[in-house]
């Protein structure tokens, strides 16, 4: 029987390892000059400045992990969840996953949550998203070129060459065209490709199968809570 992993640990587990690493892109080079450490006597800034974006990454994860495990506990009638690092926090919403995939519209809101902080995090570490590659074959050129990008919520088919039948496709006048279908059209490229929609939803959650957006929901929040 074949095992897929919870989308919502993937995106937690990115977080776990990446979060630290925001903390260490706000330390200070060895390189910097101290504040007032110019000739003239008069301040000088640092040679690495803080970079504000990534600080204020910190602020908006720290600020969604707290109110999301507090949203979880509260729906799954649980005691409020002590004080804890943002790693402390993701632990144990690492461990009430199974209770949270018992409600199905909890279990979405979380893994759009974890999906959302994992993806800025990445993106404040400056990383590239990297795609995954999906089973059929383009229905346009009929090459084995479909690769999801789960950051994009898209599938695009990277054959340079690919070409469809549509007489005004941009296909046929800019060589950078790249054919693309939305998550929402992933049911009828399934379908056309005689896919697998499970294996298309699990490349858009980070999860590679193998064997073994955010929907609303009253009283969860993403943001605007301070950490505590």
């Amino acid at each position: 029987m074949s095992h897929r992993p919870d989308p919502a640990a993937v995106w937690f587990g990115i977080l776990l390892r990446q979060f630290p690493e925001l903390h260490q892109e706000l330390a200070p080079s060895r390189g910097a000059r101290p504040l007032g450490g110019g000739h003239s006597g008069r301040p000088t800034a640092p040679a690495a400045p803080i970079r504000l974006f990534v600080s204020d990454t910190i602020r908006d994860i720290t600020d969604g992990v707290v109110e999301l495990e507090e949203a979880v506990c509260e729906k799954l009638r649980l005691p409020r969840p002590p004080r804890g690092t943002v790693l402390d926090r993701l632990g144990r919403l690492v461990a009430l996953l199974d209770r949270v995939a018992e409600r199905p519209v909890l279990a979405e809101h979380v893994r759009g949550e974890a999906r959302r902080m994992a993806r800025r995090c990445s993106l404040a570490l400056g990383d590239a998203e990297s795609p995954v590659r999906v089973g059929g074959r383009c229905p346009h050129c009929d090459s084995v070129s479909l690769r999801a990008f789960p950051h994009r919520e898209t599938v695009l088919c990277v054959n340079p060459g690919c070409r469809c039948a549509t007489s005004d496709c941009g296909c046929r006048t800019d060589a950078a065209h790249r054919h693309a279908w939305a998550r929402t059209e992933w049911q009828d490229l399934a379908e056309t490709t005689a896919g697998d929609l499970a294996e298309l939803t699990s490349a858009l959650d980070g999860v590679r199968p193998g064997p073994g957006g955010l929907g609303g929901l009253d009283g969860l929040g993403s943001k605007g809570a301070g950490a505590r």
